[in-house]
């Protein structure tokens, strides 16, 4: 049996590069953005049905993703979201977005 030319990699021991935050959540405006739409909600997933509430683990989402042109300091353009649905919404629109 021949070995293969090219090197593999050894995925146990490979290490993603770190994560780094868009430095637009960094802003004190996102921050206050925040607060609103968290406020807005009573710190309250806003999914219907869904019962999660402050201090678990909480996001203020875009409505519309800042990537499809969505408003990044309107309330109106925010909704809280409990962990499982925040990842769920941005799954499905960064599917959308890779049909286009």
């Amino acid at each position: 049996m021949l070995r293969p030319s090219i090197p593999t990699m050894d995925a146990r021991i490979a290490k993603p590069p770190p994560k780094e935050a868009d430095p637009h959540y960094q802003t004190p405006e996102h921050r206050e953005w925040r607060l609103a739409v968290m406020r807005r909600a009573k710190w309250c997933c806003q999914h219907p049905g869904c019962s999660v509430r402050y201090p678990d683990r909480l996001f203020a989402d875009h409505i519309v993703e800042l990537r499809d042109g969505g408003a990044p300091f309107d309330p109106e353009n925010g909704q809280a979201l409990c962990g499982a649905h925040h990842s769920k919404k941005t799954a499905q629109a960064r599917a959308e977005r890779a049909k286009r």
